[in-house]
């Protein structure tokens, strides 16, 4: 007889193609006045803007938004928003914009609206995240859960090719996770499984055909749900080592893509009902072969050595994933995660 827990977490999402027209009339149903807008660099010209939609609404811009929420800016964002006395934030971006967002919610409680321009899913989590000397740490709070969440699939058709399979295969990587978590369900199974079906079968169209917005509405339905199901679950070994990774300066989307087939390997045989779902889902003989495949013809990097990884480096960071683990279907051990993260930096096929 099954036995489950599930918590549903209070959010609006507006999905549809021009949703971004609804902006003004979402902060009115959160009461806002006095609007934070946030972005990163790249994000700068669009976010304002979004900004001019909003009139006097808009108390102003932070456009210095950077991966892994760096402490120091989140801190510089916080006294921007206390000295503009806003009300609410909104993040018009990726992850990194997101979570600028929630760590400000995180000490003040301010509302947030979400505009997501890229696969990321942060915008469905309670999870948080801060770096500092090298080390990322994160958490978990209710409050730092955006409010609404507006999904504009005309929003993504600037984010390079490159970007969008690696932004898609990250949020792949949350459902996959949530296939196997110790405290999953088959609520949050489902959501995982077609959230894996809609990316993979989107990804390669959007690759192809940046502009095709069917393929881009399809990829940011399913990113939805991988940040549903991310936030629904806990995380194992794949959240774990992209975590410490991402501590020593690695590109988030990029080192969650080529973690994911390696970390799938790892855990094969310990959830082999959850790797039999992903391979269902990406249609292919076995999960950890069939999703490095699935990469490989994206044309992303497949080797932890592109982007940035040192070879010195592999030792630590298999120390510090196994000093302190996430709970994980197989006992993570120093000797195979090693192996694990030398097989990713040389971008090595996961064996059948």
């Amino acid at each position: 007889m099954r036995q489950f827990v599930y918590v549903g977490y209070p959010s609006r999402v507006i999905f549809g193609t021009g949703s971004i027209a609804q902006l003004p009339a979402e902060l009115d149903r959160l009461g806002a006045k006095r609007a934070l807008l946030l972005s990163t660099p790249e994000q700068s010209d669009a976010v304002r803007k979004v900004g001019a939609s909003l009139g006097a609404r808009a108390a102003g811009v932070y456009d210095k938004a950077a991966m892994h929420v760096p402490l120091e800016i989140a801190e510089e964002a916080r006294r921007s928003a206390a000295e503009l006395g806003a009300d609410c934030c909104v993040t018009v971006g990726g992850g990194s914009t997101t979570g600028l967002g929630k760590a400000i919610a995180l000490v003040s409680g301010l509302p947030i609206l979400a505009v997501p321009t890229t696969y990321a899913g942060s915008e469905m989590t309670t999870i948080y995240g801060l770096s500092e000397g090298g080390l990322k740490k994160t958490g978990r709070d209710p409050k730092v859960l955006p409010r609404t969440v507006i999904y504009d699939p005309e929003l993504t058709l600037t984010l390079p090719p490159a970007l969008s399979a690696a932004s898609g295969m990250n949020a792949i990587a949350h459902s996959v996770e949530a296939l196997y978590a110790h405290d999953g369900n088959p609520i949050v199974s489902l959501m995982a499984e077609e959230g894996i079906r809609a990316l993979a079968g989107a990804l390669p169209r959007v690759v192809k055909a940046p502009a095709n917005l069917e393929a881009r509405s399809e990829a940011l339905y399913g990113a939805w749900l991988a940040g549903a199901a991310l936030n629904s679950a806990g995380m194992a070994l794949h959240h774990k080592l992209c975590h410490v990774l991402g501590g020593l300066g690695l590109p988030h989307a990029e080192t969650h893509s080529i973690v994911l087939p390696h970390a799938a390997r790892y855990n094969r045989d310990a959830a082999a009902e959850a790797m039999a779902r992903v391979a269902r889902a990406i249609g292919a003989g076995e999960a950890a072969g069939g999703l490095y495949d699935l990469e490989s013809g994206l044309g992303i990097p497949m080797r932890l050595s592109e982007i940035g990884m040192k070879e010195g480096d592999i030792e630590r960071a298999a120390r510090i994933a196994t000093e302190a683990p996430y709970p994980n279907p197989r006992k993570v051990e120093y000797a195979p995660v090693l192996e694990l993260l030398r097989d990713a930096y040389a971008g090595k096929r996961p064996a059948a």
